[in-house]
This record gives structure tokens, sequence and C-alpha cells, in this order.
């Protein structure tokens, strides 16, 4: 599991090093970060989805096809991310491919831990990480090999 929380240079956002689109589903109750990081993806040529709730996206992957990867929030109301996970697993949505990247400002061990438990692909901080960052990390994450 990847866990980003460092602070880089700002880069605007730039299609993949492989040329690629990839299909994001995007997870938080905070609309205004739906749509930030939906534009950041947008513009480098990928489709976005963007769910306001946890129950909203498991509908979404029960009903398929899956993305390439799932960006989800942690502190959410109805099922929190770790929810929402923890079903992703168990059912087997989205198959192996399908990354699950927590991107929550829940940065704490115990939090980190859990995550690592349910095989989470990766792990960034929000409130370290600003929106080029996350796109970055995001897509070295979908394209990283097992």
């Amino acid at each position: 599991m990847e866990t980003t929380a460092s602070a880089m240079p700002s880069t605007p956002a730039t299609p993949t090093p492989s040329g690629k689109s990839y299909t994001i589903y995007l997870v938080d109750d905070d609309r205004f970060l739906l749509d930030m990081y939906a534009v950041k993806f947008k513009a480098a040529g990928h489709q976005v989805t963007a769910f306001q709730g946890g129950m909203l996206v498991l509908d979404a992957l029960r009903k398929g096809p899956a993305p390439d990867a799932v960006l989800l929030d942690v502190v959410m109301p109805e099922i929190d991310g770790f929810g929402v996970l923890d079903v992703i697993r168990k059912e087997n949505l989205g198959g192996p491919s399908m990354k699950v990247i927590i991107l929550s400002n829940q940065g704490q061990p115990s939090d980190i831990e859990r995550a690592t438990q349910l095989k989470v692909d990766g792990y960034i901080i929000k409130a370290s990480a600003i929106p080029s960052e996350v796109f970055s990390e995001t897509i070295r994450i979908i394209e990283k090999t097992a």
C-alpha cells in the first residue's frame, strides 16, 4: 500500500505517461472536493464519475462495469469509506484489477492500518496533497503492476 502525505511542487494535470485514459470513481460527501478533483482528471482526458455517498458507489459497482480506480473518502454519512471498502472486498466488486485508493483527511496510524487490512492500493492524505499530487499518485497507482 502506498501512503502519500508529502508536499511536492505543483504541476498541472497532464496525460498519463502511457497515454492511456482511465475511468475513475470519486467518492466524497463534499461536492466542492468532488468537483475540484473531477476537473483535474477530466482535463487530462480521463472519465470521471462522482458519487456523494458510499451507497451510491456500491450500487454502481454492483451494476458494472468496474472503473480502473475508486478514490474513496473515509468520513461520510450513511456508510463510511471503510464500510464501503469492506463491502467491495467481501462482494469482490470491481474484480482484482480495480484499484481502491483512500483519499481522506484521516491520517491516523490506526486508519492507515485498517486500510491496509482491507487491502487498499493507496492512501492519500487530502490535507497534505494538492490536486495535482492526488492526480499523479492515482495514475501512478493505476499503472503500477502487481
